[in-house]
């Protein structure tokens, strides 16, 4: 019965993955979004005007959840506090904690899953580079909102400066809003738990782990609405992208080997020479067991099939 393969379900991969070859391609994925998250730091003026055109845009659309969502973590520091936390943290640790789950649980769906997730990076990298953008928490304070990062410092080990770690603010992108990668990245989360998870807790986590990140990320005043729609954007066109990556990448791998892996040697004793189908004899060459030709020009040969060795000789006379 000819092998059918389910829709949706991927083969398992050509060759074995191992942990010490795929740990150091996401550190230098991760270094290389990094830097050059850091790089594409952007003109302050025009991110600004970034930033108040999202706004209007957002109030025309009656889509404004930032200042209430931003009011409340301000004046409630029982919420304020955790979803600090929750912005500084969850964003490093549970992404990673489900990429070694999958590894190791999920091998068949490891490729494609990270795949999916440094591609849509790699695009939100551009968004960066091309549309800097201000975070609510950066503007003027006449626009009603408050950094709470820097209101609940003491707190944490973030200061004023995004969520870096105190004195290393001037290590990282501010005006990297657009699309928002925290949103985004809590998105394959969420993805990733309710497919393969298998219990009802983690399809309600993979629920609940997204929809709480985009929550925190206005209410702390770190992105707007729209930029948590551009990362799920950026996802979306990641998982698009994703078959076509794995396709170049397994044709560049082949091309790789094919150039550099030597020829495989025939076995020994083995003959060098293919004789393909419909190829004569040479003059005197014969295959074994092949019957002679005893009819001259014009006579039909004779279509039994007995070979030469069962030819009884005619009675001499």
């Amino acid at each position: 019965m000819p092998h059918t393969e389910t829709p949706g379900t991927e083969a398992a991969p050509k060759t074995r993955l191992r942990w010490w070859t795929e740990l150091p391609l996401i550190l230098l994925v991760y270094a290389f979004y990094s830097a050059g998250r850091l790089m594409v730091r952007g003109d302050v003026a025009d991110a600004v005007d970034h930033g108040l055109a999202i706004l209007r845009i957002e109030k025309a659309l009656f889509l404004n959840a930032e200042h209430p969502l931003n009011r409340l973590f301000t004046r409630e520091p029982w919420i304020g506090i955790p979803a600090d936390f929750w912005y500084a943290s969850l964003h490093y640790l549970v992404t990673p904690a489900l990429l070694i789950w999958i590894f190791r649980s999920r091998t068949v769906r490891y490729r494609a899953a990270r795949t999916w997730l440094m591609t849509s990076t790699f695009i939100g990298l551009v968004g960066f580079t091309l549309l800097p953008t201000c975070p609510p928490r950066l503007l003027d304070a006449s626009h009603g909102f408050v950094d709470t990062m820097a209101q609940y410092s003491s707190y944490g080990w973030w200061g004023g400066e995004a969520s870096a770690p105190r004195g290393l603010g001037g290590m990282t992108n501010q005006y990297a809003a657009m699309p928002s990668l925290h949103v985004g990245w809590a998105l394959w989360c969420g993805v990733m738990l309710w497919r393969y998870g298998g219990t009802r807790t983690t399809k309600v986590a993979g629920v609940v782990y997204p929809l709480v990140t985009t929550i925190v990320v206005m209410g702390t005043a770190n992105h707007y609405f729209l930029d948590a729609v551009a990362g799920a954007a950026v996802m979306s066109a990641g998982l698009l992208l994703t078959p076509y990556v794995l396709r170049t990448a397994d044709r560049v791998r082949t091309r790789i080997a094919a150039r550099f892996t030597p020829a495989a040697q025939a076995p020994a004793g083995a003959s060098s020479t293919i004789v393909s189908g419909g190829c004569q004899t040479s003059a005197g060459e014969r295959f074994p067991r092949q019957r002679e030709q005893r009819f001259g020009p014009g006579a039909e040969p004779d279509p039994s099939p007995a070979d030469a060795g069962d030819e009884t000789p005619a009675p001499a006379r």
